[in-house]
């Protein structure tokens, strides 16, 4: 059996407009502060040692209030403008048809990625979609990343699975897991030192397939 998981924003997904829109709705309703722009605002996520709230709302904590409204907001955003990069389409319809094992691990909350995912079409495509919420710690952390290889009872033995995605939380993630990863750079990252970089999606169906 052959497992890929797929990280989501930045990986497939390019959802900055959207991200950065309600960062900033934030920061102006609550804090009076200028505007942010998509590429600080997607740096700043893909930090590998950070601190968002102090980067998005010069505040050392996330306030409840913060939360909820952001929540809100971009419940309703995150369907505006995100798109699928160029060539994954494709790329997933392959992996589905040649018979590989798809599913999607998110730091992002899972209601966000379920309505994303489904507005995009490809919601069904995946086996288990995992978000932050629904684990205790997030990636790097490997806890999300193991409940989908125990979904598939994952045998390392006689399996193989990889993590993909464009940020080191990805591919520490993988690690730490025990398995494989590969590094996007047509993403939120365009650039990285791991052993296996990637810059077009294709590029995936040659490793795995």
């Amino acid at each position: 059996m052959k497992i890929v998981i797929f990280d989501m924003d930045g990986t497939l997904i390019d959802s900055k407009k959207d991200i950065t829109i309600s960062v900033n709705y934030i920061r102006a309703l609550h804090y009076n502060l200028a505007p942010l722009s998509e590429e600080f605002v997607v740096k700043a996520i893909n930090m590998r040692e950070r601190n968002l709230p102090k980067l998005f709302y010069e505040t050392e904590l996330y306030h409840e209030k913060d939360r909820d409204v952001f929540e809100v907001h971009y419940g309703i955003q995150c369907t505006q403008n995100p798109y699928l990069y160029d060539g994954i389409l494709e790329m997933l319809k392959n992996l589905v048809n040649s018979g590989v094992k798809i599913s999607l691990a998110t730091n992002a909350p899972t209601p966000f990625a379920l309505r994303m995912l489904k507005h995009l079409g490809v919601e069904e495509m995946f086996d288990v979609i995992i978000g932050a919420d629904k684990v205790k710690i997030s990636k790097p952390d490997p806890q999300m990343i193991n409940e989908i290889l125990n979904h598939y009872n994952f045998d390392k033995n006689t399996d193989e699975a990889w993590m993909i995605g464009d940020s080191s939380k990805d591919t520490d993630g993988a690690l730490n897991a025990g398995i494989s990863s590969m590094f996007v750079t047509w993403g939120f990252s365009k650039e990285s030192e791991h052993d296996v970089v990637i810059s077009k999606p294709k590029e995936i169906l040659d490793i795995v397939l």
